[in-house]
């Protein structure tokens, strides 16, 4: 469904507040003097010197590496044509938020004011040994291609002129796709593209690398179709001029298997589509609106694949699906230019992007719309959360192929890995645990097999190679629901029907032995195997027939907690408890109980700080824990708060291995200055570790922290129990959710 925006509501949403998208934000503390005097006089100095020795060395110490400059005159804006130099700042302030939400670059926009190309490439080369990288943006043709030419001569960073080039990448890989779903190729389709501006020319120059023998294509522009011979074309027209009797687009069309559309709204009828090949392939990119619409051509062709620019419509061509992803991949190897093979190499990642299975972010961003590889699908959307970790590596791989990058990367897969925690703080924090899954892979059972997330889970888990899942459930519901979704589960991918199980006498001899002194008879025990998954899954896990569980879908925590707990014990001298884990871009925090315990007692509470210290390390963390209170060592003394300092002197007899503190207020342990106030302190920085007094105020503060920080919370992690299970929170969970649960529960089982 097309969002509707009204001019008010655009105009409300750049002014309030802060007017504008952008503000600079510092990536060193400047809290103390000596930190001023390092990040400015007299500690600045240092660095420039080293970078006056060699120029290389501003990727060492400035952001350089990291900023690409967003540039216009304002002469092609969007749709809305030549609106000068300031008027086009809104769209590049824009360009520069696409940036740093997709590829977690630094956009600074620049708004040349001229439209002189001379005077025009004359500032940007002045100013080019700021950035990284140049972006051009809305700069109108042909002065686009003498410009982006000039640069490209007189620079060693990439130049990009995203109008042409973008749309360029974005197109052919949806034909790649198209082709994949016709059994067509570049060197025998026959390719008419409608438009010869900056993008239509791109699209032109890249189609033919990739293949296209140049009689195959055939290029049209207001007057009609650019043919040999023809007189007043421009240098790069002319490059295109074709061998052919055809004089129109309607000429064109007759028998084409492909049209690109990149011109104007209605410049192709019903009868010219009627005219094409079977299945033919339409691409209508003009905005607002195609030169037809998909209604237009499926009134007269029923096989037909269509793209368009919008996102109203499916296959929506899309830049933001590009440039950011090729200028992550350009920056990151130093490369000195942006080439066709880097084109290429990103157009073949996106393509290959949309024949996978459809993520969950995907899902989630779409308001539910399913999408899977077809021809209503051969494009991906610009929420899926994979473009930072497939189409940078491959641009990377290019330029060092190709020999333009500076800095080749010794690794693809450890850096691969390193984009995954650009775009998700969670992934970040937890890519050596996802590691060591890996390379020891445990069975773990999805217990509410029938749910559209747990199967979405269980295959993400299964195929990402992190283990061996097996879904508990209906195997007829679980196939025929996975097929409605469009997703494919793997052959060797368990399915058990808790009813029918061969293993149900096992599992209810099992569970008779731990229940029968608790008021349950045979005939109960029976009866929770065959219709109770929790209990069958839990008693799979018990007797060693899986390393974990994870569920939580269908019921709330603590039903599903009593169920599971009445199957696994608890591991001996330990609390179960709820940890949860926040993971924020400058901080990871820990957090507990947030789960089981109400009103923990002095003993309850040093026992979880021991048991959430062991968590943390086993995580790579180095433990430090605050028991937290409205007071302070003390100040004020009130009956309430005994308890928290009890559980410190219980820690104070028992000589633990990590850092503790308490009780202390939040501030307090949160703070980098809390041992000015209080010297005595034990903690040596910040608390990582959060201990709070009782449940209420755990869950709360978890969930405060989590919407304040704009983090990725994890859990609450159930800790203390002999076997390894994961309830997930009903209502909020995501697959993506499930499968770190998983992760959790596969992690260092023994």
């Amino acid at each position: 469904m097309r969002v509707k925006i009204k001019d008010q509501q655009a105009l409300d949403f750049h002014a309030n507040g802060r007017p504008g998208k952008l503000e600079i934000t510092a990536t060193k503390s400047l809290a103390t003097q000596r930190e001023l005097a390092l990040a400015y006089s007299p500690g600045v100095a240092v660095p420039c010197e080293r970078i006056k020795e060699n120029a290389d060395h501003a990727y060492d110490y400035t952001a350089k590496g990291n900023l690409v400059a967003v540039v216009s005159n304002g002469t092609a804006v969007l749709g809305l044509g030549n609106l000068g130099a300031l008027a086009s700042k809104p769209v590049m302030e824009g360009k520069a938020v696409l940036f740093k939400r997709f590829a977690d670059i630094d956009g600074i926009d620049i708004e040349v004011e001229t439209e002189d190309v001379d005077q025009f490439v004359n500032a940007v080369e002045s100013i080019a040994s700021t950035f990284g990288g140049i972006n051009l943006e809305d700069i109108k043709a042909p002065e686009c291609f003498t410009i982006e030419e000039r640069l490209k001569e007189r620079l060693k960073i990439p130049v990009f002129h995203d109008d042409q080039h973008g749309t360029a990448i974005c197109a052919v890989a949806g034909l790649i796709n198209a082709f994949d779903l016709t059994g067509r190729n570049f060197k025998t389709a026959k390719i008419v593209i409608n438009g010869a501006g900056a993008a239509a020319i791109a699209c032109a120059d890249l189609i033919k690398a990739m293949g296209l023998p140049a009689e195959n294509l055939i290029m049209v522009d207001r007057t009609g179709v650019i043919y040999k011979d023809r007189s007043n074309l421009n240098p790069w027209k002319e490059r295109h001029a074709a061998e052919t009797d055809a004089r129109t687009l309607a000429d064109a069309l007759k028998g084409a298997d492909v049209v690109l559309g990149v011109s104007a709204k209605g410049a192709i009828s019903k009868e010219m589509v009627a005219s094409m090949a079977d299945q033919p392939i339409i691409f209508a990119m003009a905005n607002p609106d195609p030169e037809i619409t998909p209604e237009e051509v499926h009134e007269v062709r029923s096989d037909a694949i269509m793209a368009t620019g919008r996102s109203d419509y499916p296959n929506q061509v899309n830049n933001a699906l590009c440039f950011p992803y090729l200028f992550r991949g350009a920056l990151d190897v130093r490369a000195e230019e942006i080439n066709d093979a880097m084109k290429i190499a990103a157009a073949e990642a996106l393509a290959a992007l949309a024949r996978e299975t459809v993520h969950e972010d995907v899902i989630a961003a779409y308001a539910g719309k399913e999408h899977s590889y077809g021809p209503d699908y051969i494009i991906p959307v610009p929420f899926d959360p994979r473009l930072i970790s497939s189409i940078p590596p491959a641009v990377a791989k290019a330029a060092m192929e190709s020999g333009v990058a500076h800095k080749p990367l010794e690794d693809l897969k450890a850096y691969e890995e390193k984009l995954k925690g650009r775009r998700d703080a969670s992934y970040s924090s937890l890519s050596d645990i996802f590691t060591h899954v890996k390379e020891n892979p445990k069975t773990i059972v999805f217990s509410e097999g029938e749910e559209e997330k747990m199967i979405r889970a269980a295959i993400s888990f299964h195929t990402d190679g992190l283990g061996k899942a097996v879904l508990v459930g209906r195997e007829d519901i679980i196939r025929a629901n996975a097929k409605e979704k469009g997703f494919q589960i793997p052959k060797d991918l368990k399915i058990y029907n808790a009813k029918v199980s061969e293993r149900n006498e096992d599992y209810t001899n099992f569970l008779y032995e731990k229940l029968q002194r608790k008021g349950f008879l045979y005939r109960d025990c029976q009866r929770l195997v065959h219709h109770d998954r929790h209990y069958f899954s839990a008693a799979m896990v018990s007797l060693g027939q899986a390393d974990g569980m994870v569920t939580g879908l269908t019921q709330n925590y603590m039903r599903i907690f009593k169920k599971i707990a009445s199957v696994i014990e608890r591991r001996e001298d330990s609390i179960v408890f709820g940890l949860s884990l926040l993971l924020a871009k400058s901080k990871t925090l820990f957090i507990a109980d947030t789960a089981i315990n109400e009103k923990p007692s002095a003993e309850e509470l040093a026992q979880i700080a021991i048991q959430s210290a062991e968590k943390a390390r086993s995580l790579g963390h180095i433990p430090r824990v605050a028991f937290l209170s409205y007071s302070n060592f003390g100040n004020p003394i009130t009956p309430y708060s005994e308890h928290i300092r009890e559980a410190v002197r219980i820690l104070d007899q028992r000589e633990v291995n990590f850092e503790y503190e308490g009780e202390m207020s939040a501030a307090i342990a949160l703070s980098e200055d809390a041992s000015q106030l209080y010297p005595f302190s034990r903690l040596t920085g910040p608390a990582n570790i959060l201990i709070m007094p009782g449940l209420h105020s755990a869950h709360i503060s978890s969930q405060l922290l989590k919407e304040m920080s704009g983090g990725t919370m994890i859990g609450p992690i159930l800790t203390g129990l002999e076997s390894r299970v994961q309830i997930a929170q009903m209502g909020t969970a995501t697959a993506a959710d499930l499968v770190n649960l998983a992760v959790l529960s596969a992690h260092k089982v023994s």
